[in-house]
């Protein structure tokens, strides 16, 4: 151990002092202050670490170098190094300081790295190992404020399953708050970008706030799963247009989607899905030249860690106060919607994350901390990373470790942030093996359903990957639900007028039975879709028959070329009235399909609006106008829409025939129907039954002619009155509470659909 002179020196004073180190007299640079009491603690520190770096001698000598302290010296931060304690893994508050844990199974060595809030080094501790953490405790280091990484370093090279980076520093998976560049898609020093390395993204936390004051009467939402109406919305993309009204800093933010928590209730949606708000690198793609160097991640499926909320998705004032101040925008985004009725669903990425493959590889944390345990491996491939995600890497879920990762990651969204429920991106990665096999029975997907927290909110799996489709078959445990990609495609291919469609689509509006009605699932596992994130949006669904991803730089090769769409007789934009008429009924149609639908609907932020991404279905990269919404209010047009979708939602939340709790009984539905084995038959009709709330009764025509429909006779003491016709022009397109009756037989004109309610006479 060093034991310097307590006598105040001047920068660059060298001084010869005893010590126990291998190698013979050396210079080493100290980068701390040099005055006083604080020389000897920074002396201890050095010499530990350089007593663990080359060995033990006794009789040695070291002189010493003392330099000008830092703007911020670790001196000031910390006090006493200590071994520490190897859990709970990340950053925890102790009595004295704060402790440090980082799992690696196949590491040799961790040092801590230190670093001010400009993302300037100033400590380098070696850590002490047990087991396999690697762990050190700062005694005297503050509660919050500070930045921090680890520089990891392990024996094996390229051609093992190994991926050792030691000279990077990299993110804690455990960091609960991260601290990157400040501004979305704008470089600055803070990250200190280096090319096709990329930059830097640091560790962070808070044990200082105060606790985030929820409100006395801030209660969550607690709707159940089948009385939801979801909303799927990029944070991102749904305030950064100008036309947002909102002040610049709040545009595209946390603050911008909860200023227009009024806007989402009066649409009359109860819950909101977020696409990805972990925190990611939007400028992933701009570390060197490639045909995707233009372009911005604006989706977020790419995670760098799963506790941190996107520090750039917060406004610039919370953006630059530090990581703390974003969490508090986030859980000011969750109090607005819970007090609004709104329910918050987060679409989590544990398939894979930004580290990509070993082509392009992105080293930001798990890769360099220990590639094998988080990542699935083939041993016997050349190309060992297994890549089921299609983005080069695929989690390694079932590994006991990152198992308790997700888990923990989960359940502190849960109890930190209040989140009700998560939408699990690609979910059959999250139910192979650590080769990538498929497993019967998950333990990560075993735990969540058994566990006393999880087990309690809303859980939504995507259920397949780019090797396996699990629709209907996803490991559930009677808890959880699916997104239901066979309705999508049935529901498409039947209002576009694909023969032999309509068992299926008669099938997929009660409630997909076939798929979901076994055990004790219900027909509200079934996440009802017609349009996603990914594919295109409802208007350019009925506006075009191919895609048109040019822009993304891949020529034309990304992006599903399967999606049932139908350009009404022009492709693209167009003046003919004929067809803009006919696209305005087709989307209606779509809509209406889905709020009769037993099950849980969902629809995509702009839908209600009819937002086009001109013909784009993998919009992710574009920070542009093409993303973004537009909500310029004004345009019959689009009022139109809004005004129809709005009262739709609303007729679907408030009438019990919809969404029921168990599958539909013979007495729950009369098929008007006795052509069910014609394949050119492209009409279906029905009647919903309910004693109390009275009977609905839809048509759907999906010819091009009309249909004249003999109505049913309806329930004593009632008549039929039209709520829905959406060949009629608005506002007739939707009557509230219906109109005075219609006659004993509805002619349903070509591509339009009809609901009619049950009315007291």
């Amino acid at each position: 151990m060093l034991h310097l002179p307590t006598t105040s020196l001047k920068p660059a004073t060298v001084v010869t002092v005893p010590c126990a180190i291998h190698h013979s007299s050396s210079v080493v640079t100290l980068t701390r202050n040099v005055e006083g009491s604080v020389l000897q603690r920074t002396a201890q520190h050095v010499a530990n670490s350089w007593r663990q770096r080359l060995g033990i001698h006794i009789g040695r000598r070291l002189a010493v170098r003392a330099n000008a302290a830092p703007a911020t010296a670790p001196s000031e931060l910390y006090t006493v190094v200590e071994a520490g304690k190897p859990h709970p893994l990340g950053p925890s508050k102790t009595n004295r300081g704060v402790n440090f844990a980082l799992f690696s199974r196949h590491a040799k060595s961790a040092k801590l790295c230190l670093f001010n809030v400009d993302a300037q080094q100033i400590a380098e501790i070696e850590c002490r190992r047990t087991g396999d953490v690697f762990h050190v405790e700062l005694v005297g280091l503050p509660g919050a404020g500070v930045r921090y990484g680890f520089k990891v370093a392990g024996d094996g090279g390229w051609d093992t399953d190994h991926r050792w980076a030691p000279g990077r520093v990299l993110l804690d998976p455990y960091a609960p708050l991260v601290s990157g560049r400040r501004k979305f898609g704008v470089r600055d020093a803070v990250e200190q970008f280096k090319g096709r390395d990329g930059s830097l993204f640091l560790g962070s936390y808070d044990f200082e706030s105060a606790p985030y004051d929820w409100g006395s009467d801030y209660r969550r939402p607690g709707h159940a799963l089948k009385d939801l109406v979801i909303y799927e919305v990029p944070v991102r993309c749904f305030t950064a247009d100008a036309s947002s009204g909102l002040p610049q800093q709040q545009r595209g933010t946390f603050a911008g989607l909860a200023a227009k928590a009024p806007y989402l209730a009066s649409l009359g949606v109860n819950a909101v899905e977020l696409l990805p708000v972990f925190e990611w690198d939007e400028l992933e793609f701009r570390r060197s030249a490639n045909p995707r160097d233009h372009m911005t991640n604006v989706w977020g499926y790419s995670h760098i860690n799963f506790f941190a909320p996107m520090s750039r998705l917060a406004s610039s004032s919370a953006a630059g106060a530090g990581p703390e101040a974003v969490a508090r925008e986030f859980k000011d985004l969750v109090k607005s919607l819970h007090a609004h009725g709104i329910e918050v669903i987060l679409d989590v990425v544990y398939n894979h994350t930004a580290e990509a493959d070993d082509k392009d590889p992105y080293t930001l944390s798990f890769r360099g901390i220990d590639n094998k345990t988080y990542y699935m491996i083939d041993p016997e491939q050349h190309v060992k990373l297994v890549n089921w995600s299609g983005c080069g890497n695929t989690i390694n879920a079932n590994n006991p470790t990152v198992t308790q990762l997700i888990v923990d990651s989960l359940v502190r969204w849960v109890e930190e942030y209040h989140v009700d429920g998560f939408r699990f991106d690609l979910a059959s990665c999250l139910c192979r093996d650590d080769r990538g096999r498929p497993m019967a029975a998950p333990p990560l997907i075993r735990n969540i359903s058994k566990h006393p927290v999880l087990s309690q909110v809303k859980l939504i799996a995507e259920p397949w990957d780019i090797g396996m489709y699990q629709v209907g078959s996803f490991p559930n445990w009677d808890i959880w639900a699916e997104w239901n990609g066979r309705y999508r495609d049935d529901m498409r291919k039947f209002i576009k007028g694909h023969p032999g469609m309509k068992r299926a689509f008669a099938t997929r509006l009660a409630g997909s039975a076939d798929l979901y009605n076994n055990n004790n699932r219900r027909p509200y596992h079934s996440i009802n879709f017609i349009t996603a994130h990914d594919g295109f949006s409802l208007y350019d669904m009925v506006s075009y028959n191919e895609k048109r991803n040019d822009a993304n730089g891949e020529g034309n090769r990304d992006g599903t070329n399967d999606n049932f769409s139908w350009n009404c007789g022009a492709e693209g934009p167009t003046t003919d009235p004929g067809v803009t008429a006919l696209r305005q009924r087709q989307i209606r149609n779509y809509l209406v399909a889905l709020m009769m639908s037993q099950g849980t609907p969902m629809i995509v932020s702009g839908d209600e609006v009819g937002k086009s991404h001109g013909g784009n279905n993998n919009w992710y990269g574009h920070d542009t106008a093409m993303a973004h919404l537009q909500w310029s209010e004004g345009e019959p047009q689009r009022d139109n829409l809004l005004r129809f979708t709005s009262e739709l939602i609303k007729f679907r939340r408030s009438h019990p025939a919809l969404g029921r709790e168990h599958f539909l009984s013979p007495g729950d539905i009369t098929w008007h129907e006795d052509n069910w084995h014609n394949d050119e038959s492209r009409f279906l009709a029905f009647t919903l039954h309910h004693r109390e709330a009275g009977d609905i009764y839809a048509a759907f025509n999906a010819h091009s002619f009309s249909v004249a429909a003999p109505l049913p006779r309806p329930p004593a003491g009632r008549k039929w009155c039209r709520l829905v016709d959406t060949n009629l022009p608005p506002p007739k397109d939707f009557t509230p509470g219906g109109n005075a009756g219609v006659d004993s037989a509805y002619s349903v004109q070509a591509y339009s659909s009809i609901i009619l309610i049950a009315k007291p006479l």
